[in-house]
């Protein structure tokens, strides 16, 4: 996958999701903002992921070389 600039109106109809492996070597694939991701056994699931997610816009599907990590939110409840 190639980084593709995106212009305002697609941008915002399709959210960049990002696709890499994390520090264990787990295929990750988020939204850059975290809105939205997961872990995967393999890149073409992460891929298949992606593309669900972000309404099937291949170009805003970024595969980067480095680490990325997907944080799930901790929320603690009081019982």
């Amino acid at each position: 996958m190639k980084h593709v600039e995106l212009s305002p109106s697609c941008s915002r109809a399709a959210p960049t999701v990002l696709v890499g492996r994390n520090h264990r070597g787990n295929w990750v694939a988020r939204e850059e903002n975290g809105a939205f991701g997961g872990l995967f056994v393999d890149r073409a699931q992460a891929l298949k992921y992606a593309h669900l997610q972000n309404g099937r816009y291949p170009e805003s599907i970024v595969e980067v070389s480095r680490e990325i990590e997907f944080d799930v939110p901790f929320s603690r409840h009081e019982a």
